[in-house]
């Protein structure tokens, strides 16, 4: 009786000590905050800003021309023939597809510039975070930027150490 009491001792303890040794380290990191910070990103931010004034003095530019050129046909539209007035509205309205294609491509460039700058950015993040992972030891790291689903932070929080290894 005593030899199973021990024996049943000796179990429970084994078996506790091995869920403790299976139990996983976990970790969270605010990933849009750390990209958001990286110098990189902050670059990116400054580039895509200049690109985008400089489409909107374009654009801004091409709007006082068309405009300009409206209310001056406008102005001499009794003074013209039906055929000049007609080929100024056809004018009129070819410049103004013109305008319109010229802000589609400028927001689509700037979008497609975002994106891949952001590529590789997102990459490096990435990297750091799995490196430093590794280096502590933690099998999960979950993300604990607002609106991800993080409820509780009871993991160890690895955003110091990623952006110590990013160098910033």
């Amino acid at each position: 009786m005593r030899n199973l009491k021990s024996l049943l001792l000796i179990a429970v303890f084994t078996l506790g000590l091995g869920g403790v040794a299976n139990a996983q380290k976990m970790g969270h990191i605010d990933f849009e905050k750390l990209v958001a910070e990286m110098p990189a990103t902050k670059q990116l931010k400054a580039d895509i800003e200049k690109l985008g004034k400089t489409y909107q003095d374009e654009i801004e530019g091409m709007a006082k021309k068309l405009d300009a050129k409206m209310k001056k046909y406008t102005a001499e539209q009794n003074n013209q023939t039906k055929e000049i007035n007609e080929i100024r509205a056809k004018e009129v309205q070819t410049d103004n597809q013109r305008y319109e294609q010229l802000r589609q491509t400028a927001y689509q460039e700037m979008q497609k510039k975002q994106a891949e700058g952001l590529k590789p950015i997102i990459e490096k993040a990435q990297k750091a975070i799995e490196e430093v992972a590794a280096t502590k030891g933690i099998l999960y790291v979950l993300d604990a930027s607002v609106g991800k689903g993080l409820l509780v932070k009871k993991g160890e929080d690895l955003y110091a150490a990623v952006k110590a290894k990013l160098g910033f």
